[in-house]
């Protein structure tokens, strides 16, 4: 363990990348659905299919439509009675996480039957933002950012990053992320590698765990990856219906 356990004042282990385990765990009542709230579709095994917003609710047999995202390319089609997770996230950026079984499965619509809730740890319920866009690590020295060390920014919440890169690191090693997603300002951190896998010959996937934000910072980022997760690029306020 590093010197972040002081910063912290909470378990290390928040930013792993492991299976999710469902042990012990009650499955709750499905949330409020509503048209146009955006769904993330995978496997039960964590790979993506789809991402789409939800078109058509039937709550009497348990079945939802979703249709592509305003820009969004054609979906990915499955066979029908694929089981199937779909995770969507709540205002506050905890995620809920549900599954079912594909009924149609079409370039332009995903309808999905027998939804209800899985069980889902708690300590996993941080809302993660999936980018797969390019971002630089830098030692702590490196005040001028003279020497960045390109990565791969695979996901990311107020808690942490996922990040490959052909550099090897060992755990325990601090250093400053710089990344900037999509049109918003560039952004830094200061963190610690607390988990290190090996993909593939010269391929290495990182847990990257955030130094405790200060305020100012969190709230920055948290809005930031609301407004991307719901496409919104309008300042982050509440409509008289209660939704950011």
């Amino acid at each position: 363990m590093g010197f972040f356990s002081n910063l912290l004042g909470r378990s290390e282990d928040n930013y792993e990348y492991e299976a999710e385990s469902t042990e012990n765990e009650t499955a709750g009542t499905i949330p409020e659905l509503y048209s146009g709230m955006k769904l993330e579709v995978e496997t039960p095994e964590g790979e993506e299919i789809l991402c789409g917003r939800i078109s058509g609710y039937s709550e009497g047999d348990a079945t939802l439509t979703l249709e592509r995202l305003p820009g969004g390319l054609s979906f990915k089609t499955r066979q029908i009675g694929t089981a199937v997770t779909l995770r969507g996230y709540y205002e506050n950026l905890s995620q809920f996480v549900m599954k079912g079984t594909i009924q149609e499965s079409t370039r332009l619509v995903c309808r999905v039957k027998d939804v209800k809730m899985k069980p889902f740890p708690e300590q996993r319920q941080n809302f993660r933002l999936r980018t797969n866009c390019t971002a630089a690590l830098y030692l702590p020295s490196d005040e001028s950012h003279s020497n960045p060390e390109e990565c791969t920014l695979i996901d990311i919440s107020t808690g942490g990053a996922c990040l490959e890169s052909e550099y090897l690191h060992g755990e325990d090693e601090v250093l400053r992320l710089r990344l900037k997603l999509e049109d918003y300002v560039p952004m830094e951190f200061t963190g610690e590698i607390i988990r290190v896998v090996e993909m593939e010959p010269k391929k290495f996937r990182y847990g990257f765990l955030f130094a405790q934000l200060q305020e100012s910072e969190m709230t920055d980022l948290t809005r930031t990856l609301y407004n991307i997760q719901v496409g919104n690029k309008l300042p982050w306020t509440r409509h008289s219906q209660g939704h950011w």
